[in-house]
């Protein structure tokens, strides 16, 4: 697909009479996708096409982060690790481009959020069940987070098959069961349902891993690309933290949570956290120089 810039003749191969073929309007579905928008202020804020742009085009990179995220997962139980590598330097693209929007957003003032901010009432971003689904799909799981989408029916179905089905993590670490590392019998068959928590010997098992890289290269290798996944999620979340700190202050969020408070315990949780262990077993390791 390519954009004419106007300034010159079309050439002579270009299609023109498109009456009985796939368009590009209609490949991409435009017509419904330019027409979603639907500002509800009275009259119409300048702003809030902004903002409903924003989240809209945020809720079709999750949709293709979770897309990415259950190819991992497929992969890992196949024990592909290649191809999941792959899958997982896509989500991070993916994760820069949520990243660099914030800039967008921020470019929104607290007087002129305050002019339509009324007609949200309580819909918010922690509404979003692709968010959750991607949060639980990386191993931060909550049962408890199930009633916020109590009423949505064909959401709820998807987190609760999620919430009981194995994360990524812990498809990564029956993959290195497999492989033959010391991994914990506990950790391969475990209730899918309740987050990840840390464990010493699983740490042990990565210490080893990337005390010996040339050994486990495949190993090593995909740790390092769970790290890139887990630090642009972080660097997502501090973001958002910032950018509704700079518009909105510490008010409260539309959908009833604390706001910056809320967003700033999220900062403290961490996916992979044997992973990011390795970092200072590893440090204790050097000997300081004399």
């Amino acid at each position: 697909m390519s954009h004419d810039d106007g300034r010159r003749p079309l050439e002579a191969g270009i299609h023109q009479n498109l009456s009985r073929d796939l368009s590009y309007t209609g490949y991409l579905g435009l017509d419904r996708l330019l027409s979603s928008q639907h500002p509800l202020s009275d009259p119409p804020h300048h702003d809030e096409l902004l903002f409903i742009i924003q989240h809209q085009t945020a809720e079709l990179w999750f949709k293709l982060i979770i897309h990415e995220l259950r190819a991992a997962c497929a992969h890992m139980s196949r024990d592909e690790p290649g191809q999941c590598e792959k899958n997982l330097a896509r989500i991070k693209q993916i994760q820069q481009q949520l990243f660099n929007q914030w800039g967008v957003l921020e470019t929104l003032t607290p007087s002129e959020y305050s002019q339509f901010r009324d007609v949200l009432g309580r819909a918010s971003g922690f509404q979003s069940w692709q968010y959750r689904l991607a949060e639980f799909m990386l191993g931060n799981k909550n049962p408890e987070m199930l009633k916020v989408f109590k009423k949505d029916s064909e959401a709820s179905g998807v987190l609760e098959n999620a919430l009981n089905s194995p994360s990524l993590y812990d498809e990564v670490i029956g993959f290195l069961a497999r492989k033959g590392h010391a991994v914990p019998a506990e950790l391969v068959d475990r209730d899918w349902s309740q987050s990840f928590e840390k464990n010493d010997a699983l740490v042990d098992v990565f210490v080893n891993i990337y005390r010996h890289p040339e050994q486990y290269w495949t190993e090593y290798a995909l740790a390092e690309r769970l790290v890139d996944v887990e630090e642009s999620f972080q660097l997502w979340r501090f973001r958002h933290l910032k950018t509704v700190e700079r518009i909105i202050g510490y008010s409260m969020g539309t959908g009833g949570s604390s706001g910056v408070s809320f967003l700033r315990k999220a900062l403290d949780f961490t996916f992979f956290p044997e992973i990011f262990a390795v970092r200072t077993e590893l440090m204790r390791a050097t000997k300081s120089p004399e």
